[in-house]
């Protein structure tokens, strides 16, 4: 991401941020992806009362962070970020965003350091690749480079697919990952022990990255990206599928016939769920005659785990 930046001493960046909580931060973090330099990244603070009562538990904040330059390209992107920004307003409360100039070379640092070592759960280390680490022996490290798509460990959705991903994943198994983002689920399947991985994503930005991120972890021979979703897989069936989304696509997918993709046995992971859609979400389950065998939930998202 740094490479080819082709800014000039004294040039000074623009950092957009906006706080956020629940399915805003989702939104958010698409239109930043879309117009800001770098893409979205976030921070969490778990003191925020954001959306709370006095003397009510905190509820978890999200802040959203995106980066643009100066000059007229800069203008732009801000018109077209600010605009995003108050059409989001009116279906999430979102306040005013906050821009602040920085200076030449900071932008990158300012960046690079939403994206620490993860820890998640009590084998998986996710690891950006200007940190370094020395793996326990039976910990596996991921090297990821977020760039511009969704999937960094950072966000509650992905964090809880991770575990899921550990707790289930067994050698030999077939894993389909839906939504792909960053490659992230699909990586980590395949360095568990997962023999084949089918990861989709109908962002063509999101496949180049996931495949760059599956070579540098060198699981190309087990992970298989491709452009596409549900309508692109013609047979074949999973013993884990993972559709880290949003509630309403999930919904979609099911109606779509998602459920008949299961091995038997078989587990669906769905995440990006909302704790207001959670219900609406098991139904779907429940339509498709499946079982929900496990509910987690981390701040305002939940995870669902089905099993025929």
């Amino acid at each position: 991401m740094v490479e080819g930046d082709d800014s000039r001493p004294g040039q000074t960046w623009i950092e957009v941020s906006v706080e956020t909580n629940g399915e805003g931060a989702e939104a958010v973090s698409e239109l930043f992806n879309r117009y800001g330099t770098g893409g979205a990244v976030e921070s969490v603070d778990f003191g925020s009362g954001l959306g709370g009562t006095e003397g009510s538990e905190p509820r978890q904040a999200l802040t959203v962070k995106t980066y643009i330059p100066v000059g007229q390209e800069g203008v732009e992107a801000r018109g077209r970020l600010e605009e995003g920004l108050w059409h989001l307003s009116q279906l999430y409360p979102l306040p005013r965003p906050i821009f602040k100039p920085l200076p030449y070379g900071c932008w990158a640092t300012a960046w690079r350091k939403h994206f620490p070592i993860l820890h998640i759960g009590p084998r998986l280390i996710i690891r950006p690749p200007w940190l370094e680490y020395h793996p326990r022996p039976d910990e596996v490290v991921i090297e990821l480079d977020p760039d511009m798509a969704f999937g960094t460990g950072l966000h509650p959705t992905t964090r809880m697919c991770l575990l899921a991903m550990e707790e289930f994943t067994e050698p030999g198994m077939r894993v389909l990952d839906l939504g792909t983002g960053s490659g992230i689920l699909a990586i980590a399947a395949a360095m568990l022990g997962a023999c084949s991985v089918l990861a989709l994503d109908t962002d063509r930005a999101a496949v180049r990255v996931a495949r760059a991120n599956v070579a540098a972890n060198r699981v190309a021979d087990r992970v298989q990206v491709q452009h596409g979703s549900l309508r692109e897989l013609k047979s074949g069936t999973w013993h884990l599928i993972f559709v880290n989304i949003l509630a309403q696509t999930i919904i979609l997918l099911l109606k779509e016939g998602l459920a008949s993709y299961l091995a038997p046995e078989g587990r669906l992971v769905a995440a990006g769920i909302v704790k207001e859609q959670a219900e609406g979400v098991e139904r779907a389950f429940a339509s498709q005659g499946l079982t929900v065998s496990d509910h987690k939930r981390e701040g305002d998202w939940v995870t669902l785990i089905g099993q025929a």
